[in-house]
């Protein structure tokens, strides 16, 4: 192991020497103290930024040439008290009073009414509606019209269709097409005439946007309308 670790010193001591004749050859030690000698070892200083100076300028605000020779307007704070707006405390609807109709006197008004639907003939549309009491009280929204009159006989779009009663008095009401039913001005026709859960309408279209309410079967058996 000595003499291996020997050879290996003797050759590397042969390759020191031949770079350091090769570094002589080239002068490279003359340059390198040249270099030193000319390269300042002193850091320069760091420049220091002068502070922004602002120039304040009092400046005259012009104003309109109407208001030039008048005096500056003088301006006092004053107190003004706070408006509270009492919070609106929506009330439930009171259900206590409604009268539900049983599916005996439903159907017995809706049998009046097909009869006298058939005696009206077939000369103007008709169809029969039973009133639900979203009809009569709450939204008031008489939806869930047949479908196949509302296509033959009613405006595509929505538009207003006008309810005329047995004493001739004219309901505006508006027709939503898409929805197939009746919404604004419904709620006044159904109460001017007392519309009661149970109740049969019988409709009879006169003209394209005109209804003749040819009777209100009763839900309690009594009949109300008249015919053209």
């Amino acid at each position: 192991m000595a003499a291996k670790v020997t050879a290996y010193e003797e050759s590397r001591r042969k390759r020191m020497e031949e770079n350091k004749k090769r570094m002589e050859a080239l002068n490279l030690h003359k340059l390198s103290r040249a270099l030193k000698i000319s390269t300042p070892t002193k850091s320069s200083p760091l420049k220091r930024s002068k502070p922004r100076v602002v120039e304040k300028q009092v400046v005259v605000v012009r104003r309109s040439n109407r208001i030039a020779n008048k005096p500056a307007p003088f301006f006092k704070e004053a107190v003004i008290d706070r408006v509270v707006i009492p919070r609106r405390i929506s009330k439930a609807a009171d259900l206590s009073n409604l009268v539900f109709a049983t599916d005996e006197a439903r159907a017995k008004a809706i049998e009046k009414a097909e009869k006298l639907q058939s005696d009206l003939g077939s000369d103007y549309p008709t169809f029969i509606k039973s009133m639900l009491q979203s009809h009569v009280t709450g939204g008031f929204w008489l939806g869930c019209l047949p479908l196949d009159f509302c296509r033959r006989n009613l405006p595509r779009r929505g538009d207003f269709i006008t309810l005329i009663d047995e004493d001739a008095d004219e309901y505006q009401v508006t027709y939503l097409a898409r929805q197939n039913g009746l919404s604004g001005g419904w709620k006044g026709f159904a109460v001017a005439h007392g519309l009661l859960d149970g109740d049969a309408v019988v409709f009879q279209l006169i003209k394209p946007t005109t209804c003749k309410v040819v009777y209100i079967i009763r839900v309690n058996g009594s009949e109300q309308g008249n015919s053209l």
